[in-house]
């Protein structure tokens, strides 16, 4: 299958990552990213003419203390036995959102060195578009764990970038809202951060609203465009073009990288908004139009086989292939195994009741007018 871009493209990944598990419990499972992979391979996109695969080796502690707190690092690596250490609630450890599992910090470590290599490759001319799906654990705090985030990967990423003196916009369209990567360049005019993502008064982190503007020079380069739940494609994407491409426009980035959470989906578990597949692989692929050269990074997702299906028709888009509809014969083992409910890529036809659908509606152009009215005359627009 020969792909209709002529960009260079990277696929970051590592078998490395059916060692780790948060547990039985946990909603955050890493078998997603070997399910994701072998539908890739099924469809043939791990054999792309062009494309080149990475596997990353796991990032040295300095990489990671560019941005996390020594203290904090020493926390981590005392984890990874599988036994909470002490001061490990104070650093946000333990049972719940974050626990503390085998392997914890070789993961931490893993996850950094993925997008770090990403960004490197793009950096360095080698990738005009790579993806790195184990990535994008966007609620990491300097010295603390949250949100199923141990470290940051993708304030790392766009350090690295940064050290170059690039111009790097970061666009997250992850259900939960991208507040470690707000909070890390909340103040900083030279790094765009824009998030759309479920309303904060109803989804963690409860951060995220129009508002959140920014500080000192960095006022107006947080931009946050909240949804209301029930919001589906034919909703979410309008306020998307409304927002995104002009600030693309305006803040003319070097590069850009992007968080491709898929809990965004009509049945993902944690979430209450109504994305399809299709509605998700337009809004990646709006991204790669606007991107000069891209990174993309992975994200929440806790429904399995829609993670497996978005995050290959996000690869096909970066490679510029249109993939048959069909799941490959090859994966339907896989299939089974996971109780897919579908054997098509692409979701059916799932109207949203109207009553919710104009609420969503309302609120989404309430949004955007807030953006246009407060965030767009900073750059010009």
């Amino acid at each position: 299958m020969a792909p209709a871009t002529t960009n260079k493209t990277a696929l970051i990944h590592s078998d490395a990552w059916t060692r780790f598990d948060y547990g039985p419990q946990h909603p955050l499972r890493m078998e997603r990213l070997g399910l994701t992979w072998r539908l890739m391979e099924a469809y043939g996109l791990a054999t792309l003419p062009g494309a080149i695969v990475r596997a990353p080796e796991p990032a040295p502690e300095s990489a990671l203390a560019v941005y996390h707190g020594a203290e904090y690092l020493q926390v981590l690596k005392a984890a990874n036995g599988g036994r909470p250490p002490k001061l490990a609630e104070r650093f946000g450890l333990g049972p719940g959102d974050n626990p503390v599992f085998p392997g914890l910090w070789d993961a931490a470590r893993l996850c950094a060195a993925g997008s770090l290599l990403a960004a490197d490759l793009v950096a360095s001319g080698q990738a005009d578009r790579v993806f790195h799906f184990a990535g994008g654990l966007h609620h990491a705090m300097p010295s603390r764990a949250s949100g199923f985030c141990y470290v940051n990967d993708g304030v790392l990423a766009i350090l690295r970038l940064r050290e170059r003196g690039l111009r790097v916009l970061y666009v997250d369209i992850d259900a939960h809202h991208g507040d470690g990567v707000q909070h890390a360049f909340y103040g900083d005019p030279d790094v765009l951060t824009i998030s759309t993502h479920e309303r904060g008064d109803y989804l963690f982190p409860g951060t995220g609203f129009v508002e959140e503007a920014g500080t000192g020079a960095g006022v107006g380069y947080s931009v946050n465009l909240p949804l209301e739940p029930f919001t589906d494609s034919s909703v979410y994407l309008p306020a998307f073009e409304e927002v995104v491409p002009p600030l693309f426009g305006a803040f003319r980035p070097d590069v850009v990288v992007a968080q491709l959470g898929i809990d965004s989906h009509r049945t993902d578990p944690l979430t209450h908004l109504a994305l399809d597949v299709q509605g998700f692989a337009r809004a990646v692929s709006r991204i790669a139009e606007l991107s000069p050269r891209l990174v993309c990074l992975g994200g929440g997702g806790y429904d399995l086989q829609n993670v497996a299906r978005a995050w290959t028709a996000a690869w096909a888009v970066l490679n510029g292939v249109e993939l048959p509809s069909a799941l490959p014969a090859s994966f339907a083992a896989d299939a089974r195994r996971y109780e897919f409910l579908t054997d098509s890529l692409w979701d059916p036809a799932e109207p949203i009741p109207d009553h919710r659908r104009v609420r969503a509606q309302e609120y989404a152009n309430r949004q955007v007018e807030a953006i246009r009215r407060t965030i767009f005359p900073i750059h010009k627009l």
